[in-house]
């Protein structure tokens, strides 16, 4: 692949990235097609290899994004209903108010799910604390993955 080319597959690579931390671009996505169409295009043992640990790294981010958050809220007694109602204020939020608003609406959303199902403010504000390291950890796990996929590649192009 021609200079263009890497620098390409670097930029969609940066996209999915970023995509990994604002919840409405498939960053996962993004990085893996990105570091595929490269693998196919280059068509070497490097370039197979790096796509073989390259999916192994991503679905394992995958899969440890949604297991060990869920554990974890699950301990804490963070309801999935809770955490619904938190993703739709969010993604309201996200539109009212401009990438903050996901934030915002996600945190509201989770308090008043957890207010209305315990009735107690301090229990509440406690679970919503759990669901938003929850978050925070799966976003995490995801980049850490993201970043490692990265890594690989680069180490692929050098080496290919």
């Amino acid at each position: 692949m021609n200079t263009g080319g890497v620098v390409l597959v670097a930029l969609a690579i940066a996209i999915g990235l970023v995509g990994m931390l604002v919840p409405l671009l498939p960053g996962t996505l993004l990085v893996y097609a990105a570091i595929a169409v490269w693998s196919v295009v280059e068509s070497s043992t490097v370039s197979w290899t790096v796509l073989v640990v390259v999916t192994v790294l991503l679905g394992s981010g995958q899969l440890i994004k949604y297991l060990w958050p869920v554990r974890r809220m699950r301990a804490a007694d963070v309801s999935g209903g809770s955490l619904a109602a938190g993703g739709v204020l969010g993604i309201i939020g996200f539109f009212v108010i401009p990438v903050v608003g996901l934030v915002i609406g996600f945190v509201a959303g989770v308090y008043l799910a957890e207010l209305l199902a315990r009735r107690d403010r301090r229990r509440a504000w406690a679970a919503t604390v759990h669901a938003v390291k929850g978050v925070m950890l799966s976003v995490g796990v995801e980049l850490g993955a993201g970043l490692l996929a990265t890594a690989v590649w680069v180490a692929g192009v050098v080496m290919g």
